[in-house]
């Protein structure tokens, strides 16, 4: 019999805090596993178990099943490259500087962020305008707008709006000009979107 005790215990560590089944409908059966498992390791006077032991083949196993390698981090932050950027009603606003695009989500040629994991997301839109209307939409939805109107000639004011949504993979998130917009100088006005959980 040699001791394995240290290794069957950091197993059982990072069975209980870090082991996440892809299926919910394999939840309980992997937990009944894992459960039974625990439960021989532990009455195990010596604390101790073989190279050989069925149980900690098992565990081996049903903690390496479930740790495929970590999805990367999804998310973006872009702004508008012009100095001054015009958009009609309607249209899709696109930011064609590119701060980061991890998970590569966002195109800059559609100005569409195209959701790669599903999840829930921050998204963050801003401009520096004398007036304008921006709309977030999911989909075809609108989930959260921006609005600035035109108080006084050439005055520029700083407009933002921020909006946490759960998407499906696939969906699509934009910023769309309700009413014609122009939006100014680069480095102020942006879109930025993040995996929350």
């Amino acid at each position: 019999m040699i001791s394995y005790l240290p290794f069957v215990m950091l197993i059982l560590h990072f069975v209980n805090n870090v082991y996440h089944p892809v299926s919910a409908g394999t939840l309980s059966n992997t937990r009944t596993k894992l459960d039974s498992i625990k439960s021989l390791i532990y009455s195990n006077a010596k604390a101790t178990v073989t190279l050989d032991s069925t149980a900690l083949k098992e565990l081996v196993k049903l903690s390496s099943s479930g740790s495929s390698k970590p999805t990367r981090g999804v998310s973006f932050s872009v702004y508008v490259g012009a100095k001054i950027l015009s958009v009609g009603k309607g249209q899709t606003v696109k930011y064609d500087g590119i701060l980061t695009n991890d998970g590569n989500g966002y195109d800059d040629r559609t100005g569409v962020f195209v959701c790669p994991v599903a999840g829930t997301y921050m998204f963050v839109v801003d401009s520096l305008s004398v007036a304008n209307c921006l709309a977030i939409k999911v989909n075809k939805q609108t989930v959260a707008s921006v609005y600035r109107g035109q108080p006084g000639k050439d005055t520029l004011d700083q407009t933002s709006r921020t909006v946490i949504v759960k998407l499906k993979q696939g969906d699509h998130v934009k910023v769309e000009a309700v009413l014609s917009s122009k939006i100014h100088y680069r480095g102020y006005s942006g879109f930025t979107g993040t995996l929350l959980y």
